[in-house]
């Protein structure tokens, strides 16, 4: 190799074997309708490479440059790609052989391409034969630890012998293919290109047939049809393909406030299935276009997207599926609704980065917003290493049961995990750790009757607990944490049970405030531990007739109050005992969170497959800067929400790695006396997302960053008083976590898990 050429990226410390020179292409199968072969790279390294998962590796493989070919490469295209990576596995099906001219090849499958598609590295002639046989033994101790989840030094030759696959390589094309020397002919996974420029530009492929909703269902009606084009995402270019130039979407009618989206060409059924907020449905006007996600029968996720002709198009689709979304969520008629919650509803999924993003003054970046780019530009910014989140000593809290329920305190640095009937106490440490401080075992109510917590909130300057026994609805159970027991039990209402509960203000907690506030499914109420026998305020309890349903409750620093619904919609109060001054009206999903900021501008609630943010500042008329918490909203001026959703090509690529669906756990803000909230932190599955509070209001498609672990998150918080320091409960281990090491949603980011806390 030309010592003067340089590879990217390239980590010595963590590359187990590599073969200096060679090229990368990826080979079509003769059967392929794109019907073509490309060189990926004309000059590259290849390496096997440790994952931050123990016994998980991956194969890299990385462009070389001559010396200033890579300075005017960026030149020419500040976009180019420089490095693959593909998780070894045998379901990769790697294999050696030789080309006609004597070159060693090393092939692996195209996991994401069509049948037969292989990725090939053609080792440059003169490479050593030592080198070769090392990557190809390498490779498959890598498929074995794998596989087994244990050292491959166990492992005999004969065992290592089951990963050895045998299958035609076929040699590789000349490099007439290329289409641009050193660069891919797809677009690849970084371009900034809109979705439906690159597929238009990118060949067929095949769709997948699905099994059409007549067979299942008697359509009563049709809502409507349009004509669009159809796109699949394809994970290992970043684009959508095109699939059929011509197909109609009719949103039907199958009765029962159930609908279907069928999605079909004259020559065949593309799609056929439920429409409901799994779908994840996002509409892009700037491209026309409405992007979602289809879930087969094994539960595999896959991205689609339809471009139509032009607005008026879109707009008659948009209003036929969000209409058919929310009759089924609502269980009544769009029709009913007024004109300002139907355009409510409309407007809240549309793509947030079509907006016309806020007119603000250049300012001084500040530190957070340093830290923050230093994040969304550089996932490399964080040492790999560290992927071991800080913690010491979690693992001596044991028990029966999982970690369920997270409380961080304000006052002073603990944290509090609920593990059945048990209750784990953190410390936070000043190098921003956890250090595991003490159990309180056996929860047990006054009487000696053991429960599991279902709720727990800190309270009076966090000296005491107040916890929820899912059995006895109607009463809160007071635990003094310096002894270490339960002391009282506070009978709230014999006809009132409560749902749920929090501090009378923001930062009451801080305080030794003894009221604080409760809901039950159709009232809201003060309640006071100091009164004698029920503990409700009756001077403070506003209740409905009818039955609201409401689930989630946050106060503002003020004590001004939002109250949330399993319906949707969200109530915003001055004080207790009176209406409220404003009601946002329901997307259809049921709350089940809510957060507000300290100084009640920013609302925070989430639902199962997206969150809510909703600025409650009046705009304009003679209460302009008013909260709407203090003064109702105009009819035509309802705040509108922006809906906080994980693109759809990232929640399909989550979905088919960990075959769970997404579903949020509460959403919060970071929080501190005297800060500004600048993050939101949620978690799905094995991943905890965090948001970027400007960037989320600049209009920033992608403005957020995940982190994967190997298991379910069950709880997550900001540390108090920082935005940069994470909580975070796993079903048996707890953690500290920079934000710092959150990576940039990717097709790496997302398939590869970080190790478990540092225990």
């Amino acid at each position: 190799m030309n010592f003067l050429k340089r590879v990217l990226g390239s980590s010595p410390k963590q590359e187990l074997v590599s073969i200096p020179s060679g090229r990368l292409y990826l080979s079509r199968s003769q059967n392929s309708v794109k019907g073509y072969s490309e060189c990926i790279f004309k000059d590259a390294v290849a390496a096997v490479r440790r994952t931050t998962t123990e016994f998980h590796y991956q194969i890299v493989v990385q462009r070389a440059y001559e010396e200033g070919e890579e300075q005017l490469e960026d030149e020419e295209d500040e976009e180019s790609f420089d490095e693959y990576t593909f998780l070894i596995d045998e379901a990769l099906h790697f294999r050696e052989s030789q080309s006609d001219e004597g070159q060693a090849i090393f092939a692996w499958k195209d996991l994401l391409g069509d049948p037969g598609d292989l990725y090939e590295f053609v080792c440059d002639e003169g490479t050593d034969t030592s080198v070769i046989k090392d990557f190809f033994h390498v490779v498959l101790q890598c498929q074995y630890e794998r596989k087994y989840s244990k050292p491959s030094k166990l492992a005999a030759n004969d065992e290592l012998s089951e990963f050895i696959y045998v299958g035609h390589i076929q040699s590789p094309p000349s490099p007439k293919v290329v289409a641009s020397p050193g660069r891919s002919a797809t677009t690849t996974p970084n371009r900034r290109r809109s979705s439906v420029q690159a597929a238009a530009v990118a060949p067929a492929t095949p769709g997948a047939v699905s099994t059409t909703m007549a067979e299942k269902y008697q359509v009563k009606s049709v809502l409507g049809s349009d004509e669009a084009e159809l796109h699949l995402f394809d994970a290992s270019t970043g684009v959508f393909l095109l699939q059929d130039n011509v197909v109609t979407a009719s949103v039907k009618d199958v009765g029962s406030w159930t609908y279907w989206l069928d999605v079909a060409s004259p020559k065949k059924p593309w799609l056929a299935f439920l429409i409901s907020p799994d779908i994840n449905p996002v509409f892009n006007y700037e491209h026309l276009s409405f992007i979602f996600n289809y879930y087969s029968d094994d539960g595999s996720a896959s991205s689609w997207l339809l471009h139509f002709k032009d607005a008026d198009t879109l707009e008659h689709f948009q209003e036929n599926l969000m209409r058919a979304l929310w009759e089924s969520l609502n269980q009544q008629s769009w029709i009913k609704a007024n004109y300002d919650e139907r355009d409510y509803v409309l407007q809240a999924f549309n793509d947030m980065s079509m907006e016309d993003a806020p007119a603000e003054e250049e300012e001084e970046p500040d530190e957070f917003e340093d830290a923050d780019e230093e994040v969304q530009n550089n996932t490399e910014a964080y040492d790999e290493d560290e992927d071991y989140d800080n913690v010491l000593g979690n693992r001596e809290f044991q028990g029966e049961g999982k970690n369920s329920q997270l409380a961080v305190g304000y006052k002073h640095d603990r944290s509090f995990v609920v593990r059945g009937n048990k209750l784990g106490v953190f410390k936070h440490t000043p190098g921003n750790t956890l250090a595991f401080s003490t159990t309180i075992e056996n929860l047990r109510t006054p009487d000696g009757k053991a429960f599991s917590p279902t709720k727990v909130m800190l309270h009076a300057e966090d000296s005491s607990m107040i916890l929820q026994n899912p059995n006895k609805k109607s009463s809160l159970y007071s635990m003094d944490l310096e002894y270490g027991k339960i002391v009282d039990e506070w009978k709230i209402h014999d006809d009132v049970p409560v749902t749920s509960f929090t501090p009378s203000k923001k930062f009451s907690q801080m305080t030794s405030e003894p009221t604080f506030v409760g809901i039950s499914d159709n009232s809201l109420f003060r309640v006071d531990p100091r009164l004698a026998g029920n503990k409700l305020v009756d001077s403070e309890h506003q209740s409905y007739a009818t039955k609201s349903v409401f689930s989630a409750v946050a106060t503002t620093d003020m004590g001004h109050l939002a109250v949330a619904s399993a319906k949707g919609d969200i109530r915003l109060y001055d004080r207790l005992g009176i209406r409220a001054k404003t009601q946002i009206p329901a997307l259809g999903e049921a709350i089940i969170g809510l957060d507000v900021s300290a100084d009640g501008h920013w609302i925070l609630a989430t639902c199962k497959t997206y969150l809510l943010l909703i600025d409650a500042t009046i705009k304009d008329g003679k209460y302009a800067g008013q909260l709407g918490f203090q003064r109702s909203f105009a009819k035509d001026s309802k705040p509108r929400p922006k809906c906080l959703q994980l693109s759809p090509e990232h929640v399909a690529q989550m979905q088919t790695e960990t075959k769970q669906p997404l579903s949020f756990t509460q959403g919060h803000f970071n929080a501190g006396v005297n800060s500004k909230e600048t993050t939101i932190v949620s978690s799905s599955g094995p991943y905890v997302i965090t948001w970027n509070l400007k960037h989320i209001l600049k209009g920033d498609k992608i403005s957020y960053t995940i982190k994967r672990y190997t298991d379910r998150v069950t709880a997550d918080n900001f540390k108090f008083g920082s935005d940069k320091n994470v909580i975070v409960a796993l079903p048996d281990d707890v953690g500290m976590v920079n934000k710092r090491s959150f990576k940039k949603p990717t097709r790496e980011s997302i398939a590869t898990p970080v190790k478990q806390f540092r225990g």
